[in-house]
């Protein structure tokens, strides 16, 4: 089940995800059809008007569907080849049909309205490709008995039913999409291109694609082929054996059996695959060249980005006219580093998509432009410090590569920590007060949001206060919703942390739910294997 929902990623943190569709209003003007027998009778009325319309030409049906109609064409279709399930017939329409691509909606959400027409417009294009797919949709609110027992939760959910077992949806939002998805789920993952004139009709509707050239179409190269185009879910797979036809569409080589490229309509045209073929391999070729080389980042195609399963990510942030001077610059460095790192570009002024980054590094309020990297591999995420001129990122594209960039870490400014019962440690000065400090350190790890760390702070207090006069006991604490260390690796607050002065790299964790009486008496314990004069009492 695919559901529009808020999550979170990061590098260290769960993962941000915040795939929030931008809501706009759509009435929906999809006609219910609640008797499933209607539906043949209308669509061979459709298929008659269609005939009449068409008569004066001569097409391919296998592309000129991909054409754009007008919305209102769209859904005056969408009535007569979309089917409105309900208590009465969702079942008999599952069990009855191989394939159907369902649809759970509600009419108050706004990512449903959203999602509505380009559903609808797919229907067409599946009818057009005269595919066994059965397009159906449920008001899940009005009928949440059927909806349930289809298994939809959320809204809006897409789910493909192949012989009444279900499986969700992965694809992506456009009608292309969709129907690219719901192609290759139902036994044709790659449509065959014949002649020069099939490929011209093609190249009008599809702005990516993966070719693959073969000789009679047989051997282990064309099998790894179609197996890789039936595991991707995001891009039509074309096939010829015609040297011609593959001069079409990748125009900018001369391919010879058999062959394999993704084409794309942006800068970085056209990008090959030489070796031999597997499907990993294909697969993986495909997962590294698919996107721009600059994806600008939006609430659409932001789940693509964050499922990438490229280990070196560098994102940009700026305001959206400082993202259009860039977009060329940072394309002709993209250049550069392709297939090794993505490059992405996000409006900072888009604060769903922006500040969960941002926020990994303080940077959530700053309206400045700014670099960031990670690189999954190693858990790392990095800051480019200084400014963001062409030559600074490409050298901090290069570190990233090289593996030669300090990991960033988050801190507050080092705080004035004068005449403290309880310092102030941060990122900065972790080391400094914590690590390379002489003496004994009760370190408290706290947050804002953590309901307990009030209680444990004034514990603290009062332990400070009750063993204050001890030159080698030292009291201190760090917000770790703003300050970060590699040493400190903390996932339960609060958390106390005792680090004795002959062992700074095995802290002892002391329980926080302890009484105060019993904190002091762990405590002085600790200290007494140095101290004979820590004191018993509280």
């Amino acid at each position: 089940m695919y559901e529009f929902k808020s999550t979170s990623k990061s590098l260290i943190l769960p993962l941000i995800i915040l795939l929030l569709l931008s809501p706009f209003t759509f009435k929906t003007v999809l006609s219910e059809i609640e008797d499933f027998e209607d539906i043949q009778e209308l669509i061979a009325i459709d298929d008659e008007q269609e005939v009449g319309e068409n008569s004066q030409q001569t097409t391919n049906h296998e592309f000129n569907n991909f054409g754009k109609k007008s919305e209102a064409e769209v859904l005056s279709k969408a009535q007569r080849v979309v089917i409105e399930l309900n208590n009465d017939n969702t079942k008999r329409v599952i069990e009855e049909n191989e394939y159907v691509m369902v649809l759970g909606y509600a009419p108050w959400c706004v990512r449903s309205a959203e999602l509505m027409p380009r559903f609808s417009e797919a229907a067409n294009v599946l009818k057009g490709f005269e595919s066994g797919v059965l397009m159906a949709k449920i008001d899940s609110e009005r009928y949440p008995k059927a909806a349930t027992s289809l298994g939809i939760k959320g809204f809006p959910t897409l789910l493909l039913f192949v012989n009444g077992s279900s499986q969700p949806y992965t694809g992506g939002f456009s009608s292309e999409e969709m129907v690219i998805w719901a192609r290759k789920k139902t036994g044709e993952p790659v449509i065959r291109i014949n002649s020069v004139a099939e490929a011209n009709e093609f190249l009008k509707q599809q702005d990516k694609y993966a070719v693959g050239l073969f000789d009679k179409f047989k051997g282990p190269d064309y099998g790894e082929f179609v197996k890789a185009a039936a595991a991707d879910n995001e891009i039509q797979f074309v096939e010829t054996s015609s040297i011609e036809v593959a001069k079409v569409l990748y125009p900018v080589a001369k391919p010879t059996k058999p062959f394999f490229g993704l084409a794309k309509s942006e800068p970085e045209h056209y990008t090959s695959l030489d070796g031999n073929f597997t499907s990993d391999r294909i697969l993986h070729f495909l997962e590294n060249n698919k996107f721009p080389l600059v994806t600008i980042m939006t609430e659409l195609n932001s789940a693509k980005v964050y499922a990438s399963t490229n280990k070196r990510q560098v994102y940009i942030f700026a305001e959206a006219d400082d993202l259009k001077k860039l977009l060329e610059p940072l394309q002709e460095i993209a250049k550069k580093f392709k297939s090794e790192i993505m490059f992405v570009a996000v409006d900072i002024g888009e604060d769903n998509l922006a500040k969960p980054f941002l926020t990994l590094f303080g940077l959530e309020e700053s309206e400045e432009t700014a670099v960031i990297a990670f690189d999954y591999k190693f858990n790392s995420k990095y800051l480019l410090e200084s400014d963001p001129t062409s030559r600074n990122i490409e050298d901090f594209c290069l570190g990233l590569l090289q593996g030669t960039l300090n990991p960033y870490y988050k801190s507050q400014p080092i705080p004035e920590n004068k005449n403290a019962s309880v310092l102030t440690v941060v990122g900065k000065t972790f080391d400094e007060l914590v690590l390379s400090s002489p003496t004994n350190i009760l370190l408290e790890v706290h947050t804002p949001w953590c309901i307990t760390c009030e209680t444990t702070s004034k514990q603290v207090e009062k332990l400070a206060k009750h063993f204050k006069g001890l030159d080698n006991l030292v009291f201190a604490r760090i917000d770790a919703s703003t300050n970060e260390h590699p040493k400190l690796q903390v996932e339960d607050y609060p958390t106390l942390l005792f680090y004795p002065a002959n062992d700074k790299s095995n802290p002892i964790n002391l329980p926080t739910k302890s009484s105060l009486k019993d904190l002091a008496a762990l405590i002085n314990k600790n200290l007494k294997t140095q101290d004979p004069l820590a004191k018993d009492e509280l």
